[in-house]
């Protein structure tokens, strides 16, 4: 059977499983005598073996055979957990999640699985302790290498075979070894393998065969293969039956003696519920697919699928606009319903389309908190990390890009922003400090937080390094705010570390996070009090495909402005507008606002029916706190536009994020209001 078929569903599952697995280790360590965690780890840790054996993924149902035994006593209550035996399951789930990965990336998902392996056994046969764990692990070798060996001449198998094969025995199954021998002059050797397969199939359970299933598929083998099998039918009629299969020339059938090792055997018995769990490990796993298809009703769909139906539903989106500019130009009532109804139903579709791109950001933040536990460690500080809304929902392509951004944001919170134990203590404060991760939708963005309670930003100290690196003017120093001075952290180059460490900056300062975001289409700002804590504040799009804008005329030309960067529009008189520092300002409700011409900024020529009015159209934009009005000829409307790329030959335009079709079939401009506002 080809397996490869399965691995982008075995990768995604391993994924999801380890996942949970992390999630419910970082429980279990806060809170060691809650079982119900170790449960929900053990079926995870189960379900996994199960997968990876059935993938032929060897080390890592080893690995996870080992650690699954570990849970069991936990699970039992036989055994106590604690800081150092979190660790090494820690340790054995990053080396599993590296085989993962592994495979991800076209590996065959082999490790040295030795040391791990060595440490649970000896966790499990109570020798276990941090200190000796090397020498633990040394003597464990010496004292107990092998739970059990079949006997069954030369053929070895393996942890996960063995223990297959121990427990199909407890439950009555005959255990045996078949070689089957095919005549020389046989001409589909894989073929008469793969009958003889199937039959041996219907009567029970192939738990292992020489050569590899692989290597009988594509005929790498003489004329005879060898079988490990477990079956409730007799010897006599397996025989029979392997002889009734054409082609096959002998059929040598050897009962595998199972028997127990001299030295202490440092695997727990298995209760018997666990142990048709295991036996039945593929069927569990297929049946377990099977329920949840039923019971959630929903389906794997690949992401570039729906990037196609996205891309499609683009256009007709432009062909929508399209149509509904005719339906205006024709002026025949009968189109305008017809159109009309058929931007409803659009509208509808898009708004499933949307939905079914979107996921919650828990899959981004469950990674954190392992990561966090991980830092303070090393850091040898204190830190609780709370998620607050892990629910909201994000485009898939956001989620996968923001994941980096917040990694640098968290890091750098424990590092430069919770101070250690004592400083906490000497300020009062309690030994473990707090970083919230918050997410939540408002409008048509999703904002996530990152709070930290630690000591604030020191923002004489980032003045003098801006001054120092010539990101400041001394002159100016003394003139910036306090929200100036914090927002130098996202100079390009600055750091207030005097070492780089892995930690958070590794050389690479909060700009590159800065960017990220803003390539998004998003804004990062930064918020501080000395003493109390640091908030860096995101601001990401739902969606980067479709938006809503504002199209404007300026000259003859036409842009569109995202509606989420709009306050307001509104007229002005030309005697309002008022000049401040040499720069044209507007009073919008008591505040002051510098007034940005598109037509100077892009230099749109001049129409020769341009009229020069007494009022000044103005669109009110926004960059987090800051405002600026653009000043436009005309207001078109409000519009969904599709967003397209300018593409590779023009890169990096100022103030323009992207391009778009109208329903004239004009392009239209989209203007970057970000850029705009400095």
């Amino acid at each position: 059977m080809d397996m490869n078929q399965y691995l982008d569903m075995f990768i995604e599952e391993s994924k999801e499983h380890l996942q949970a697995i992390n999630a419910n280790l970082l429980l279990l360590e806060n809170d060691p005598g809650n079982i119900t965690h170790v449960k929900e780890i053990f079926r995870s840790a189960h379900t996994l073996k199960g997968m990876s054996a059935t993938m032929g993924f060897e080390d890592m149902a080893s690995l996870t055979h080992e650690a699954e035994n570990v849970l069991d006593l936990i699970r039992n209550q036989k055994l106590t957990i604690n800081s150092d035996i979190m660790d090494v399951i820690f340790h054995s789930v990053d080396l599993i999640e590296g085989m993962v990965i592994d495979i991800t990336e076209g590996g065959d998902g082999s490790a040295d699985v030795s040391i791990p392996v060595k440490k649970l056994r000896s966790i499990v046969a109570g020798d276990f302790s941090a200190e000796l764990e090397i020498a633990a692990a040394v003597a464990v070798e010496e004292e107990a290498p092998v739970v059990e060996q079949a006997v069954v001449g030369e053929n070895e198998l393996d942890d996960y075979a063995l223990m297959v094969l121990k427990q199909s025995k407890e439950l009555g199954n005959q255990l045996m070894w078949i070689k089957v021998t095919l005549n020389e002059n046989c001409l589909l050797k894989a073929a008469r393998a793969y009958m003889v397969f199937d039959q041996l199939e219907s009567m029970g359970e192939v738990i292992k065969t020489k050569p590899t299933v692989e290597d009988i598929e594509n005929e790498r083998f003489e004329t005879s293969f060898e079988i490990a099998y477990v079956t409730m039918q007799s010897e006599e009629k397996i025989r029979n039956t392997i002889l009734n299969i054409s082609e096959t020339h002998d059929v040598k059938i050897d009962p595998i003696q199972l028997k127990e090792a001299s030295a202490p055997a440092p695997v727990v018995a298995v209760p018997s519920e666990s142990a048709s769990e295991v036996k039945k490990a593929p069927e569990v796993q297929q049946a377990t697919a099977r329920k949840q298809a039923a019971g959630g009703k929903t389906i794997r769909v690949d992401i570039d699928r729906l990037d196609i139906l996205m891309n499609l539903f683009s256009e007709l989106v432009i062909d929508r606009g399209r149509l509904e500019q005719l339906a205006k130009e024709i002026g025949k009532s009968e189109l305008h319903e017809t159109v009309e109804h058929m931007s409803r139903i659009s509208g509808d579709l898009q708004n499933i389309i949307l939905t079914m791109r979107m996921v919650p950001v828990e899959q981004v933040f469950n990674r954190f908190p392992r990561m966090i536990r991980d830092l303070q460690k090393d850091l040898n500080k204190k830190v609780n990390l709370e998620i607050i809304g892990a629910e909201t929902e994000l485009d898939r392509t956001v989620i996968d890009e923001i994941g980096d951004p917040l990694n640098h944001l968290l890091r750098n919170s424990l590092d430069h922003g919770i101070e250690s134990p004592a400083d906490r203590k000497k300020a009062g404060k309690p030994e473990e400090g707090t970083i919230v991760l918050r997410a939540y939708h408002s409008g048509n963005h999703v904002f996530i937080e990152v709070k930290d309670d630690g000591a604030g930003i020191n923002k004489e100290r980032v003045l003098k390094k801006a001054i120092e690196r010539g990101i400041v003017n001394p002159a100016n120093a003394d003139s910036m705010s306090d929200k100036q001075i914090h927002e130098l952290l996202f100079a390009a180059g600055f750091s207030t570390a005097e070492v780089i460490s892995d930690i958070s900056g590794r050389g690479v300062g909060l700009d590159v996070v800065k960017s990220k975001i803003e390539s998004l289409g998003g804004s990062v700002g930064v918020d501080s009090v000395r003493g109390q804590g640091t908030t860096f504040l995101i601001q990401l799009p739902l969606t980067l495909s479709i938006i809503s804008a504002m199209l404007v005329q300026v000259q003859d030309e036409k842009y569109a402005v995202p509606l989420s960067s709009i306050i307001e529009t509104a007229v002005f008189k030309k005697d309002q507008i008022m000049m401040a520092h040499r720069q044209k300002v507007i009073d919008f409700r008591g505040r002051v606002v510098p007034l940005v011409s598109l037509q100077d900024i892009f230099q749109v020529p001049v129409s020769d029916a341009a009229v020069d009015e007494d009022e000044v159209a103005v669109i009110i934009v926004r960059k987090g706190e800051k405002m600026a009005g653009l000043v436009v000829d005309s207001f078109i409307g409000q519009q969904e536009i599709v967003l397209k790329s300018l593409g590779k030959y023009l890169v990096n335009v100022f103030a323009i994020s992207g391009a778009t079709i109208l329903g004239d079939g004009q392009v239209a401009l989209i203007i970057d209001c970000n850029a705009l506002i400095k």
